[in-house]
């Protein structure tokens, strides 16, 4: 929509709102109904009108007095100078193909720490924790076949090689659990300690926690069972895993500590000589095995959680994303930005 003014005679595009007044001379604008333009300023010894300024009946527009024209004028203050872009010269030429260009530079760690790490590897850690598992399965499964005897001898006299078979069987897979249940807390330690010392070493820090201590805290009974999970939860904390890690860790902490009770109860009702109290303590016996069974299966979940990636490898990966501002785009899918000046309103 097009308005003149009938005192300047700028042409403003007041596009669909009528306004009353010249945004530049304050003077009166001409009803956007009129089908021609307006005429130019006045002279010192003429004078113009509104009426003037309108097209006559015949469709014709005014004539200007001589030495007037037309001309197109933005409002506002005068557009700046455009700045002359210098020459670029000649195009520059190569003998050969460039070699300079972007180049990423990355920042490169140094893992010489990490890579010196000194302990059990990873594989001899579930080698031992498998072979664990299966003694203890198999010392629970001789003492529930030794319970399901004694149930038989209630009624039928057993005959006494089967009766020493089944006791001393029981005899000797309970020593081999126990050094290897041992031996597992013992390669488990050392495991701890070497991933703790290669995750600070790659962080350039040193273990706030010395080996001996670790080892007191990990070895020492019903000590370890304070301190040992606390250590892991502080190595799981430097390598980045401990929204991953801190559940198995937890589960973990929680099963030993009621097998840690059932294996207690169960040593110290093992001196019982009548024969209910031997089968109320093989029935012990075989849950605490089952519940060793339990723990190590999530000792190794958790030993596993943790090899899946070495301390070398951060554990975040950066990537780009486009940065979409809703509120540069309307909901038509316009831009939402202006497009002219604020303060000013654009001519004709």
């Amino acid at each position: 929509m097009i308005q003149v003014c009938s005192r300047c005679g700028t042409r403003w595009n007041v596009r669909d709102r009528e306004r009353q007044l010249c945004p530049r001379c304050q003077g009166a604008l001409l009803a956007p109904s009129a089908p021609s333009a307006p005429t130019a300023p006045a002279s010192p010894g003429a004078e113009w009108s509104a009426a003037q300024a309108r097209p006559g009946t015949t469709g014709v527009p005014p004539r200007l007095p001589p030495g007037y024209r037309w001309i197109a004028v933005r409002p506002g203050a005068p557009p700046p100078p455009r700045a002359r872009r210098r020459p670029l010269g000649p195009t520059p030429r190569y003998a050969t193909t460039p070699r300079w260009g972007l180049v990423e530079h990355f920042d490169t760690v140094d893992t010489s720490g990490a890579e010196a790490r000194t302990g059990p590897s990873a594989a001899a850690v579930r080698t031992t924790l498998m072979a664990t598992m299966a003694v203890l399965g198999a010392t629970a499964a001789v003492h529930a076949l030794r319970y399901l005897l004694l149930l038989i001898n209630r009624s039928t006299l057993l005959h006494p090689v089967v009766a020493g078979v089944a006791t001393w069987l029981g005899v000797a897979m309970s020593v081999a659990a126990a050094f290897l249940v041992v031996g597992s807390i013992v390669l488990l330690t050392n495991w701890l300690i070497a991933r703790r010392g290669a995750a600070y070493a790659y962080r350039g820090q040193s273990d706030p926690r010395d080996p001996l201590r670790l080892r007191l805290g990990c070895l020492v009974p019903f000590v370890n069972l304070f301190f040992a999970p606390v250590y892991l939860l502080e190595l799981a904390a430097v390598e980045s895993r401990i929204s991953t890690l801190r559940r198995p860790i937890i589960v973990w902490w929680i099963l030993w500590a009621f097998s840690t009770v059932v294996s207690v109860f169960s040593i110290a009702t093992s001196f019982t000589t009548d024969p209910q109290g031997i089968a109320d303590n093989t029935v012990v016996t075989t849950i605490a095995y089952l519940m060793a069974l339990a723990t190590l299966l999530v000792a190794h979940r958790v030993v596993s959680g943790f090899e899946q990636a070495p301390v070398s490898r951060p554990v975040k990966r950066w990537v780009m994303v486009p940065d979409d501002n809703p509120s540069d785009t309307q909901a038509d899918g316009e831009s939402g930005r202006p497009v002219e000046s604020r303060g000013q309103n654009p001519a004709a």
